[in-house]
C-alpha cells in the first residue's frame, strides 16, 4: 500500500470520527489481524487492535514478538496499516506510535487516524505481486521511445487492472491513452491478453536514486477466461500471503 494507492481511492475514504472508531472497534472486537507495514512489505509486523480510546484519541495495538521490530516502529513514528473487516478491505495510516501498557502487558498505542480508506467493491481489491519473481507484462513501447515489446514488472494487480513499473519511461504519462496488444504472464496460471488503459502515473525516486514510474492501468477488452485467469492468480496470492501470516510458510 502505497500514497499513489490512497489517491487512487480518494472516493473511499472515510471522514467521520464516529464512523472511524466504530469500524476500528469492530475490526478489535472481531480479532482481525492488521497488517502493519513498518518500512513497505520489507518490514512487516501482524498485530491487532485491543482497544479504541475515544477521549484521549488513541488506538491501543498488540505489540511484536520481536523487541528491535518494536523499536523500529516506535522510531518510524508512522505506519501504514490495512486489514479487512465482513471482507471489506481497510487501510489507514498510523501515526503518534509510541510505547505503552494495556491491562499490565507492554502494547503500543497510535493516533486515531483522522481517515480511513474502506473498500467495498471487490474488483478495486489490489494485491501486491512478488517483488523477487515478478510478474511481467510485455507492453508494446511508442515508437519515439524506441518501439518494439518492453517488459514490464507488476507492481500489483486486480481483477479490474494492473499496476506496472516503468523504469525506463518508455510508456510515457498519457493518461487516458490506451494500449493494445499487451500480454500479461502470470506464473503458474499461463498468459493472458488484453488492452491496457493508461488511468495514472506516478514518478517515483528509489532508495538508489534513480527514477521509476508507477503506472495504474485498467483492462480493457480483456475475456472472460482473461478475467477468470486474474482471479484465480490472485487467490493463489492471497492463499500465499495468509499462509505467510499463519506461519505456514
Amino acid at each position: 500500500m502505497n500514497e499513489a494507492e490512497l489517491e487512487d481511492w480518494h472516493d473511499y475514504e472515510v471522514g467521520s470520527r464516529r464512523e472511524i472508531v466504530a469500524l476500528l472497534r469492530q475490526i478489535g472486537e472481531k480479532n482481525q489481524l492488521i497488517r502493519m507495514l513498518i518500512k513497505g512489505e520489507a518490514d512487516v509486523c501482524v498485530t491487532a487492535i485491543l482497544a479504541v480510546d475515544e477521549d484521549s484519541g488513541a488506538i491501543i495495538l498488540d505489540r511484536s514478538v520481536d523487541r528491535a521490530q518494536n523499536e523500529r516502529i516506535v522510531a518510524a513514528g508512522r505506519v501504514k496499516c490495512e486489514t479487512s473487516l465482513d471482507k471489506i478491505r481497510i487501510l489507514f495510516a498510523a501515526d503518534g506510535l509510541a510505547a505503552a501498557t494495556w491491562r499490565g502487558e507492554p502494547a503500543l498505542r497510535a493516533d486515531i487516524p483522522p481517515t480511513l480508506i474502506r473498500l467495498q467493491r471487490r474488483e478495486y481489491y489490489r494485491m501486491p505481486t512478488p517483488v523477487s519473481n515478478p510478474v511481467r507484462a510485455l507492453v508494446p513501447v511508442p515508437m519515439d521511445a524506441g518501439g518494439g515489446m518492453g517488459v514490464f514488472p507488476l507492481h500489483d494487480i486486480s481483477v479490474g487492472g494492473i499496476a506496472l513499473l516503468d523504469n525506463k519511461l518508455q510508456l510515457g504519462a498519457g493518461v487516458g491513452r490506451v494500449i493494445e496488444g499487451c500480454r500479461i504472464e502470470l506464473p503458474e496460471i499461463g498468459p493472458i491478453a488484453t488492452s491496457l488503459e493508461i488511468r495514472n502515473s506516478l514518478d517515483l525516486t528509489l532508495l538508489n536514486q534513480k527514477t521509476s514510474r508507477r503506472v495504474g492501468c485498467q483492462f480493457v477488452d480483456i475475456s472472460r477466461g482473461g478475467l477468470a485467469a486474474v482471479q484465480r492468480y490472485i487467490t493463489k496470492l492471497e492463499r500465499e500471503r495468509n499462509a505467510k501470516l499463519a506461519g505456514l510458510a
